[in-house]
């Protein structure tokens, strides 16, 4: 019988995880139950994974979702974004998003980012700190807050309200939205230069100042909750003796903790055969990121750490050159940091359903 892949599970972390291994040898299309009830199919297989990407038959409007499932983001025609759109009009959306995260964009944002991790980390001090609680979190949305232009004052905010993103109360995540659509909306004042404004006036024409404020969201909640999720796996890497480069360290760690271990949920909106099986229209897909990145049969090149096809991540240039950030400054500026505790004794949650796995805590001492 398969492990749930869903369930929320706590592991240390040289743990193998059981239920990769387990869906991969279930085959490359596994079908298992649904957080939300009913079926839904796995992608296991490296190959397939990159198709149901790319096909227009496999749609990612919350829409098509089976009736009853309520974890999930507004429809397409409720709320249109990144996320919810597919064809023409998601490609018109991407247009006037990825100019601004582009691998030039960002590099050019370079020295000014690993200012902010140099800041952040060296305002922590020389005593034992613990680097899940505060910088991990703090870091990313620093960075998003300055590039969006958006006043950092409100740096505490952004940090309440992503992490009452997963409130569990009734319209907890609805009010967490709007908290972060407001203080978005600071990067829009006169006066203000940077990302926002730009986006603003890149979008297409007669995009409402709600669907705008919703981007702006987007763009921070994404971007704090990817780097965020991969900074306490890569610094414990570095810090347990990992000698590699900057750029491998960063690979190796996005490939075996990518931020997200599925994709978000597709569903088909037609009858369509994969690998063999028929599937209903309306079946909900996800591809197994993590498992099909750690495969030890998968053959050398790119990773699946940020999708592929056209929704591939519009963030993944920040997100990685903010983690190249962390591991420059601690290797350059802080060369005594060391782990405070043994690194077997580090441990990893799962926080269920296909949300990503981070570490529990991670005790530093800066300076040796």
């Amino acid at each position: 019988m398969l492990p749930d892949p869903f369930a929320a599970s706590t592991r240390g972390i040289t743990e193998p995880d059981p239920v990769r291994p387990a869906l991969r040898a279930a085959g490359p299309l596994v079908e298992v139950a649904a957080p939300e009830g009913g079926s839904a199919w796995i992608v296991t297989e490296e190959k397939l994974a990159r198709e149901v990407l790319s096909d227009p038959r496999i749609a990612k409007d919350p829409a098509l979702a089976p009736a009853g499932w309520t974890a999930l983001e507004q429809t397409a025609a409720e709320q249109p974004s990144l996320t919810t759109l597919d064809g023409p009009e998601h490609t018109r959306l991407r247009r006037a998003h990825a100019p601004l995260l582009s691998a030039k964009r960002i590099q050019a944002q370079a020295d000014r980012i690993h200012g902010v991790a140099r800041a952040l980390l060296t305002d922590l001090g020389g005593e034992t700190v613990d680097l899940m609680d505060g910088f991990s979190t703090r870091f990313p949305l620093t960075v998003l807050l300055d590039l969006l232009g958006i006043p950092l004052h409100l740096l505490d905010a952004a940090v309440d309200a992503c992490r009452r993103m997963s409130d569990p109360e009734p319209g907890g995540q609805g009010k967490a939205i709007a908290a972060i659509a407001d203080l978005a909306a600071a990067g829009l004042t006169p006066n203000r230069n940077g990302l926002a404004t730009e986006l603003r006036d890149s979008l297409p024409a007669g995009t409402s100042e709600k669907d705008l404020r919703y981007h702006l969201f987007a763009l921070i909640f994404a971007g704090q909750l990817t780097t965020d999720a991969s900074i306490g796996f890569l610094i414990s890497r570095l810090l347990n003796g990992d000698k590699a480069s900057v750029n491998d360290l960063v690979r190796e760690t996005l490939k075996d903790h990518p931020p997200a271990p599925f994709t978000l949920w597709r569903f088909t909106t037609v009858e369509l055969d994969l690998a063999g099986i028929r599937l209903p229209a309306g079946a909900p897909v996800l591809v197994d990121i993590q498992g099909i990145n750690t495969d030890p049969a998968k053959k050398p090149g790119p990773d699946l750490t940020f999708g592929a096809g056209p929704h591939f991540c519009v963030g993944a240039q920040l997100a990685q050159l903010e983690l190249r950030a962390v591991a420059t400054v601690l290797r350059t500026d802080f060369p005594e940091a060391r782990l405070a505790v043994p690194y077997g004794e580090l441990r990893q949650t799962f926080l269920g359903g296909i949300q990503g796995t981070r570490l529990t805590s991670l005790p530093v001492r800066l300076r040796g």
